[in-house]
């Protein structure tokens, strides 16, 4: 199993979460957050932006489904611009559900 977060614009999360839906994917955390990528923000004007708002879309999946859904995110996520996004991916050890007890996916 892996884990995949995915850091994204705000405006992007519904068409993410939609697609990850249409593709089979349909159990996911989502959040708000605030972070910085490698642009070390935004400027406008006189006002510098030190924390920018994403949305954090975090998912497990089988390891033969990574790839389809690291498609599907970054397809539904693009704008073409900076600060699109970010996705890593993450070996998960174990998953447990808490009401049966059992274990996987």
């Amino acid at each position: 199993m892996k884990m995949i977060r995915a850091m994204i614009r705000p405006e992007k999360a519904d068409d993410v979460t939609d697609g990850l839906e249409e593709a089979g994917f349909g159990a996911l955390t989502k959040m708000n957050v605030v972070g910085r990528g490698k642009q070390k923000g935004i400027t406008f004007g006189n006002s510098h932006y030190d924390e920018i708002p994403k949305v954090m879309i975090l998912i497990v999946v089988k390891d033969d489904d990574v790839e389809e859904a690291v498609n599907v995110i970054t397809k539904k996520a693009y704008t073409g611009n900076f600060g699109d996004g970010k996705i890593f991916v993450s070996a998960v050890e174990k998953a447990v559900t808490v009401r049966t007890n059992l274990e996987g996916l």
